[in-house]
């Protein structure tokens, strides 16, 4: 058979045959995937043009070639001869010029589709709220990226072209060929059942097979992506077991080799069969047709046209008789990329949105109320990789929170863990939005400013100061892509990290590693707020700074945080009372409530709850220092 011919019928072997097949199609889903295939629709137009031209030329070729034979039969005429020899060249010319361009086209309108759904993917899921990403299991939601979107592009640049050169040239042989001899034509049908139910058979059983090594292979890529991150290897290395890993890796890549050796047997056999049938079918024209010949009642140019024809027959009604598995493939892996699209984002945009207003801004809690929406809101049962999503959530966590920072001011957060703290500093960003009442910047509701304004007014440090696996450049810019050269030296400086930057290898491009660990903790805190002084926001939130810095970090850290916070509103959290003494205001968070409010020295006069915590943390830090004196 012809290298076309065993690349289709390699297509339907490698069909996912298991699971869609039986799925109805959806209208909408059908619908949608025309909106995105309209834009191409004029390559689309050309692509299936070229596809029939293709298989126009495909059945010239076997007329041509019988008329060859009878001419050499007929034993004149050498001039005829050669006309048709060099028509059946220019035909094959014009067939590698024609599959060449039906490629370009193909690829162009493959690639196209990926880029369209990608970026369609990947802008939505940008937009959905933290909560998302906190249940979402990355692998998965990468993998829609990649697997699911290049497996609904197929659609087009496989399926499509395949359905409509096959149909076309499906009729086109069998009219020539029941014009040449029908009774032939029939015996050799006669065959078909022996060559399309092995096919059918054989790629449902690999497609088992590779749906079985995908599974395996992900797992391993999960694996290997939690072990070879920083903290992962970092924790194996702590409490792992290596032998245990490795055991169980191996054992997961072994299956994976035996799958690999399964299925390249499953695909030997499976040609060397098809091979034997064709032959048998080819034995059959010809000795049947050799008999009609010598008879008188065929010419011997029929028969070898029949037996070309034939090689043409077989690959394309095995390819139709599997392009349902095929296009029932394409259409899961869309509906999967729409699943995520149709996922709604909980926060979004207004309408009629505006910016945040000019100037010095005050930050305002009226009477807030939140809980955490549950799973079912924000998620989806195949990104958190489990059977049904936890509808659990909703339940209030804040609890009529209402305090106000006038411009300028710092209001500090403190509190037990778990108390809400973070959960207030998650508000003013609008990470989430509140149940009830109101958050408001500037006296504006966050709910009624536009996105891009609130980014340009309110930044925020985390304990974690997560850095991108970027060079230093690249991590500072993201806050103010057109800093100069001279702004990034200045507040590298700011933040006491110039004398570091210029002593590392590349300097301002030195690349941080993941999440910024060939830093120090220390480092990496300045390095963030070094980001936050780039981007002169209005409003800071200190969200636990200097939380598990040891003492000489943490006075770098203040340091610059001193000049983070020059002229700012800020809310800061702290887990250490000694640096939010010069707050203007504290607020003792509990239970979602704030039970206390004042300054430092009020606070510590009232003997409550914050002058509980002084004490317990001054006593723990006088039996530090004591340690470290001894």
């Amino acid at each position: 058979m012809e290298t076309t011919a065993w690349t289709q019928l390699h297509s339907v072997m490698n069909a996912q045959s298991g699971g869609p097949k039986n799925r109805p199609f959806a209208r909408a889903t059908l619908r949608r995937i025309a909106a995105f295939a309209r834009p191409h629709r004029r390559r689309i137009a050309q692509f299936v043009f070229l596809s029939i031209l293709t298989a126009l030329l495909a059945v010239a070729t076997p007329l041509l070639a019988g008329d060859v034979v009878n001419v050499i039969v007929g034993g004149h005429d050498q001039g005829r001869v050669v006309r048709l020899a060099v028509l059946i060249a220019v035909i094959a010319l014009a067939e590698a010029g024609i599959g060449l361009l039906a490629r370009w086209l193909s690829a162009n309108l493959g690639e196209g589709l990926i880029l369209d759904l990608r970026t369609a993917v990947f802008d939505h899921v940008q937009k959905m709220p933290v909560a998302f990403f906190t249940r979402t299991r990355t692998g998965a939601l990468v993998s829609r990226l990649n697997n699911d979107v290049i497996g609904a592009q197929r659609a087009f640049s496989n399926t499509l072209s395949g359905v409509v050169g096959n149909v076309v040239t499906l009729i086109l042989t069998l009219a020539v060929m029941l014009t040449l001899s029908w009774q032939i034509t029939l015996l050799a049908l006669l065959l078909l059942p022996v060559f399309v139910l092995p096919a059918r058979r054989t790629g449902a059983r690999m497609a088992r097979l590779q749906r079985e090594a995908a599974a395996h292979n992900a797992a391993m890529g999960t694996r290997m992506t939690e072990r070879f991150s920083a903290p992962g290897a970092t924790l194996v290395k702590l409490f792992g077991r290596p032998e245990d890993e490795s055991q169980e890796f191996a054992a997961r890549a072994r299956r994976v080799r035996d799958i690999g050796v399964r299925t390249a047997m499953a695909q030997s056999a499976f040609i060397t069969a098809l091979t034997l049938v064709s032959a048998l079918a080819l034995a059959l024209v010809y000795g049947l047709g050799g008999y009609f010949a010598l008879d008188g009642s065929l010419k011997a140019g029929t028969v070898v046209t029949l037996a070309l024809l034939l090689t043409r027959l077989y690959a394309p009604l095995t390819s139709l008789a599997g392009a349902r598995v095929e296009v029932m493939s394409a259409l899961v892996s869309f509906e999967r990329v729409f699943e995520v699209l149709d996922l709604k984002p909980l926060i979004e945009d207004k309408p009629d949105a505006k910016p945040m207003p000019q100037g010095p801004v005050a930050v305002e809690f009226d009477d807030v109320r939140f809980g955490y929406p549950s799973a079912d809101k924000v998620s989806l049962a195949s990104l958190e990789e489990v059977a049904s999503l936890d509808t659990r959530g909703g339940a209030e966590v804040l609890h009529g929170v209402s305090f106000r920072a006038e411009p300028g001011q710092t209001v500090a957060l403190v509190g037990s863990s778990g108390a809400g703290k973070s959960t207030i500093a998650q508000l003013l960003p609008r990470l989430y939005d509140t149940d009830a009442g109101a958050v408001r910047i500037g006296g504006v509701d966050v709910r009624d400013l536009t996105a891009t304004s609130m980014r340009a007014t309110l930044g925020m440090v985390t304990q974690d100061g997560h850095l991108f696996h970027d060079s230093v450049r690249a991590n500072l810019l993201l806050a103010r892509p057109g800093a100069s050269e001279d702004d990034l030296w200045d507040v590298l400086r700011r933040a006491r990290l110039e004398t570091l930057v210029r002593e590392l290898p590349d300097g301002l491009d030195t690349v941080v590693g993941e999440r910024g660990y060939r830093l120090s903790g220390g480092e990496r805190q300045r390095m963030t707020i070094a980001r936050l002084l780039l981007a002169q926001q209005r409003v800071v939130i200190l969200d636990e700074a200097t939380a598990h810095l040891d003492n000489t970090s943490e006075a770098a850290v203040q340091e610059a945080l001193a000049e983070a916070l020059e002229g700012r509103t800020a809310v800061v959290i702290a887990h250490r009372l000694s640096t939010v003494r010069s707050a203007d205001q504290i607020l003792v968070v509990e239970d979602g409530r704030i039970v206390e409010r004042g300054t430092h020295d009020e606070l510590v006069g009232a003997g409550g709850r914050y002058a509980e915590l002084y004490r317990t943390q001054f006593a723990a830090g006088e039996r530090e220092t004591a340690v470290e004196a001894a």
